[in-house]
């Protein structure tokens, strides 16, 4: 992803990228000449010494985004995070709150908001097209632990890492988990509660490969209730043979339903009407192409404006991923 970041800054007019930092002094020197990037850094420390940069992105472990961003936003620098926001509500709560005191742009990456179609479901929704929300099916799935989709985990730092709990992860539920929920609820509205089941499958002898030991969960159902009243399905799997990276979402009315699948595209939506009680055909329609959540967080530094998703949103999608790591322990729905 710190690949993804450096290409997408760097393709925007205006925005140039002056400093590269890493735990790792090679590492960070490396990437620094991959992407023409004149400073190169070996802490955060040190790269905020310096200081002769105005925003930053976040591209860290999970467990690093929140120390890292309050000492960003406290030494006056706006801030792009990657998601999950935090490992928790309590700590995703504390940078909201320390993002809207500094006055501060704050975004989190919840890199499907690129897609025009999610923003356009959303303004069909208010609008009333398909009358009042009923029941949301919405899935991520990806394949790497069945199949070579993007190389071997079982060889690669970059993947093993996400198996375990120890290396920062939340799993696939903090993974992907984080950008279905987003996904799901910000067409339909506010979570309410959740009720979840986590699935850690085995994976290696020992359940481990040297020091990565693979205790994160790899599936995750979840079932949503919304303030509006509507009920949602939500799944997620990195065991889904044959998806490489699939993202849906169907949203079902009493006077219609709204369906997105972006493996097909990222601009354009399915929609069927209901009229007198008959189901219309689905009929495509297209939307105006959205600017990328890099593109918006250049923009809300340069206009003073702060754009969406923040850090704000950031920390309801954390509370119900946390709601959902308590449910599945308990065995039972939580209120969010």
């Amino acid at each position: 992803m710190g690949h993804a970041h450096a290409e997408n800054f760097g393709k925007i007019k205006g925005c140039r990228l002056v400093a590269a930092c890493d735990v790792d002094a090679k590492r960070s020197k490396v990437y620094a000449e991959k992407h023409g990037i004149a400073q190169s850094f070996d802490s955060v420390d040190k790269l905020l010494d310096w200081g002769k940069f105005e925003a930053v992105a976040n591209v860290t472990p999970d467990r690093m985004h929140a120390s890292i961003s309050l000492q960003a936003l406290r030494a006056g620098k706006h801030v792009l995070c990657e998601k999950p926001l935090a490992v928790c509500y309590a700590d995703a709560a504390k940078m909201a709150r320390v993002a809207r005191q500094s006055g501060l742009i704050n975004m989190v990456n919840f890199s499907y908001r690129n897609s025009s179609a999610i923003h356009a479901a959303k303004k069909l929704v208010e609008k009333g097209m398909i009358g009042r929300v009923m029941h949301v099916n919405g899935h991520y799935f990806q394949s790497w632990l069945a199949q070579n989709a993007w190389g071997d985990w079982r060889t690669t730092p970059a993947w093993l890492w996400r198996l375990s709990t120890a290396h920062g992860s939340g799993g696939v539920l903090g993974d992907l988990g984080v950008h279905l929920l987003d996904f799901t609820s910000y067409p339909v509205g506010e979570m309410a509660s959740v009720a979840c089941t986590l699935q850690t499958f085995p994976k290696a002898p020992k359940g481990k490969i040297g020091e990565y030991v693979f205790d994160a969960n790899d599936t995750a159902l979840i079932t949503v209730r919304f303030r509006n009243g509507a009920l949602g399905t939500v799944q997620t799997t990195r065991w889904a043979t044959s998806h490489h990276n699939s993202v849906a979402l169907t949203i079902f009315g009493d006077e219609g339903a709204i369906r997105i699948d972006l493996d097909r595209s990222y601009t354009e939506l399915e929609l069927c009407r209901v009229k007198k009680r008959v189901a219309g055909p689905w009929s495509t329609v297209k939307c105006i192409p959205t600017p990328s959540i890099y593109q918006r967080f250049i923009t809300s530094i340069r206009k003073g404006v702060n754009d969406q998703p923040d850090f704000t949103r950031g920390a309801e999608i954390q509370k119900a991923l946390d709601g959902c790591v308590e449910s599945n322990t308990l065995g039972r729905a939580v209120k969010l």
